[in-house]
């Protein structure tokens, strides 16, 4: 009988340990289970508090020309100081330069405009931007914006981001982190040493800015390819660089400066437009690959399209 009751206390026993042992692995699933449902709930409430300081954001972006993004986007100015970029689908080095370039941007623009065009002159002065490949860039559909409300569709779609030191310069973020890199290994003002009209600008102000420097009968022999030195001085209304958010006019005068820019993607593609930088998010050495031709007027170097 002693034996029996022995049997069946190991038994339990090993029972027990089995019971104790299932109960202990499922307490820690429930816990591992309620640790990610509790992560997910707070990040779900983090990203819908993004969500709404970016429409905010994207608000004041529309109505006040950025200087309303201080208050409404604490975050705009502390960008990441390390942007990579992405490895480039290099086109195919058998094509002449003119079709690499061409289909290097045909992902970014569904409608290659034709030879002898406004649109094509406008592309071959300011379309270096169209090659960018980095993910969180975005490009309008076609070279040239028809109005203000059309500007303004595009530029809500931006993700922007402070240039450092600046009162209210703002690029896409992609280009800002670049371009603060850069400014990281040496200084690199403004053009205008303060100034938003440097960065990213309104139809209003590109429109502006031709005034300035043009007129409608000037506009009308850019269309008849008649006249193409206006258009390193100043971009007709709607194309210019700058309402994409990849441009910038800059106060470089040394190697160092240079350097630290090309070395973060930013080069000179408009001849004769000294202070213009674009993002083109490239490394120096890829830009042959994609049919760019170096240039150098009067001591620039420029990366121009070869169209």
């Amino acid at each position: 009988m002693d034996k029996e009751y022995f049997f069946i206390f190991k038994l339990s026993k090993k029972i027990m340990k089995r019971f104790l042992r299932k109960t202990y692995f499922f307490i820690i699933f429930i816990f591992i289970v309620f640790a990610l449902v509790a992560s997910n709930g707070i990040t779900h409430r983090t990203l819908s508090t993004d969500i709404q300081q970016l429409q905010d954001c994207l608000n004041a972006r529309s109505s006040a020309g950025y200087r309303d993004l201080d208050k409404l986007c604490p975050n705009t100015s502390q960008p990441i100081i390390s942007p990579t970029f992405t490895t480039p689908q290099i086109p195919d080095a058998n094509l002449p330069e003119p079709q690499r370039f061409l289909s290097a941007i045909a992902h970014q623009l569904p409608t290659i405009p034709q030879p002898g065009t406004f649109e094509y002159i406008l592309l071959r002065a300011y379309g270096a931007a169209f090659v960018n490949q980095q993910p969180e860039i975005k490009l309008p559909p076609k070279v040239i914006l028809a109005n203000e409300q059309e500007t303004k569709d595009f530029q809500t779609t931006l993700t922007m981001g402070k240039v450092n030191g600046t009162n209210d310069c703002y690029l896409q973020k992609s280009a800002a982190d670049a371009l603060n890199k850069a400014k990281l290994a040496v200084t690199i003002p403004l053009k205008s040493g303060y100034g938003g009209g440097d960065c990213t600008r309104t139809f209003a102000t590109n429109l502006r800015f031709w005034r300035k420097y043009a007129n409608n009968n000037t506009l009308e022999r850019v269309r008849q390819g008649k006249e193409t030195a206006i258009l390193g001085v100043v971009a007709p209304p709607g194309a210019s660089q700058h309402l994409w958010g990849l441009a910038i006019d800059l106060r470089v005068y040394s190697q160092a400066q240079r350097q630290a820019l090309n070395k973060n993607g930013w080069f000179q593609t408009v001849e004769n437009d000294v202070p213009h930088w674009t993002y083109v998010g490239l490394t120096e050495e890829n830009l042959p690959r994609f049919g760019f031709k170096n240039k150098i007027v009067r001591g620039t170097t420029y990366w121009l399209i070869p169209l």
